[in-house]
C-alpha cells in the first residue's frame, strides 16, 4: 500500500480527477429541486436535536413498502440530503419508501460522532417509518461514496447495543456504491485529512473493511473509470467480510465517481437492478 500523501491525494481528488463534475452536481441539484417539488414526501423531520438531524422521506402508494436508506457522500465534508432528492424516483417508481437523512459535516463534528448521527437516523427509521407506508422489518441502506462507508458501517452495526428495543438485524442488507472501507489512507491525504482529523484510533474504529463480518448482504459497486484506490477499495470489502456476505462486487464500465451515481439511479441497469433484487428480498 502507497501511502504517499501526493499519491493518495491525486487518487482520492474526485473532483480533480473528473474536471466536469460540476456538471454533475448542478445537474443532481436541479433534478432535486424538482423532485422536491413535485414528488410525494415529506422534508426535515428531525430525528435528533440538533439542526443537521433531519431527513426526508420520499414514499409510494400503499403501505408496508420496502425501505431504502438513502446516505449521500461529499467526503463526510459537503454536500446535503436536498441535493441527492433526484435519487428518490427511480426507486420508489417500483414501490419502494426512500428515506435521505442529513448528517453534521466535518470538522464540526468527529467521525465517529457523525457515524453515530447516521445510526440514529437509521434507529428512527425502524422506528417510524410505518406510520409514512413502510415496511420497518425490510431496511436497505445504500450509500454513495462517503455514504458508501456509512452503509456498511450500518450493516456491521451492533443494534441491540445501541438501544435494547432495537433488533439484531435492523439493516437486512446495503449497497456501498463507490464506498471507502478502510480510512488508513484517508488518514494520510491532506486532500481529506485538514478538514476530517482523523486519528488512528478513529480509523480503527470507523473502518467497515476492520470489522468481523456481518450477518447481513453487501454489494459493493463502483466505476470502472475510478481510480485505483476506488477500485481498491470497493474490493477490499470483499476481501475482508468474504464471498458469503459481500454477495456481489461490480465496476461498472464507463462510470466515474459522479455517472455511477447516476447509473444506480437509471431504472434498467444493471446497478439499478441489483439494487431491486436486494431491496425486494
Amino acid at each position: 500500500m502507497n501511502f504517499d500523501s501526493a499519491y493518495l491525494d491525486n487518487q482520492y481528488n474526485n473532483r480533480l480527477r473528473v474536471p466536469h463534475f460540476m456538471a454533475h452536481l448542478s445537474q443532481w441539484k436541479a433534478d432535486s429541486i424538482q423532485v422536491r417539488q413535485s414528488a410525494p414526501c415529506h422534508l426535515d423531520l428531525a430525528y435528533g436535536e440538533s439542526s443537521a438531524e433531519k431527513l426526508d422521506i420520499f414514499h409510494p402508494q400503499g403501505k408496508n413498502a420496502p425501505v431504502i436508506v438513502f446516505l449521500h457522500g461529499g467526503y463526510w465534508r459537503s454536500l446535503d440530503k436536498s441535493d441527492h432528492s433526484f435519487v428518490a424516483p427511480a426507486f420508489t417508481g417500483e414501490g419502494a419508501c426512500v428515506v435521505i437523512p442529513n448528517y453534521a459535516l466535518c470538522p464540526s463534528v468527529t467521525m465517529e460522532q457523525l457515524v453515530m448521527q447516521v445510526v440514529q437516523s437509521v434507529a428512527w427509521v425502524w422506528r417510524n417509518i410505518a406510520r409514512y407506508g413502510g415496511d420497518p422489518n425490510r431496511i436497505t441502506v445504500i450509500g454513495h461514496s462517503a455514504g458508501g462507508h456509512l452503509a456498511a458501517m450500518m450493516l456491521a452495526c451492533l443494534w441491540p447495543q445501541v438501544a435494547r428495543d432495537l433488533p439484531k438485524q435492523l439493516v437486512r442488507n446495503a449497497l456501498s456504491l463507490s464506498g471507502l472501507h478502510d480510512l488508513a489512507p484517508i488518514m494520510q491525504s491532506p486532500y481529506l485529512q485538514n478538514d476530517l482529523h482523523l486519528t488512528a484510533s478513529q480509523v480503527k474504529r470507523c473502518s467497515p473493511a476492520y470489522f468481523p463480518a456481518p450477518f447481513g448482504e453487501l454489494v459493493a459497486i463502483c466505476g470502472a473509470d475510478e481510480s485505483d484506490e476506488f477500485l481498491r477499495q470497493n474490493a477490499l470489502i470483499e476481501q475482508a467480510w468474504g464471498k458469503r456476505c459481500v454477495i456481489a462486487r461490480e465496476a461498472v464500465l464507463g462510470c466515474n465517481h459522479f455517472s455511477v451515481l447516476e447509473h444506480l439511479c437509471t431504472p434498467g441497469t444493471r446497478a439499478h437492478s441489483v439494487a431491486m433484487q436486494l431491496v425486494k428480498e
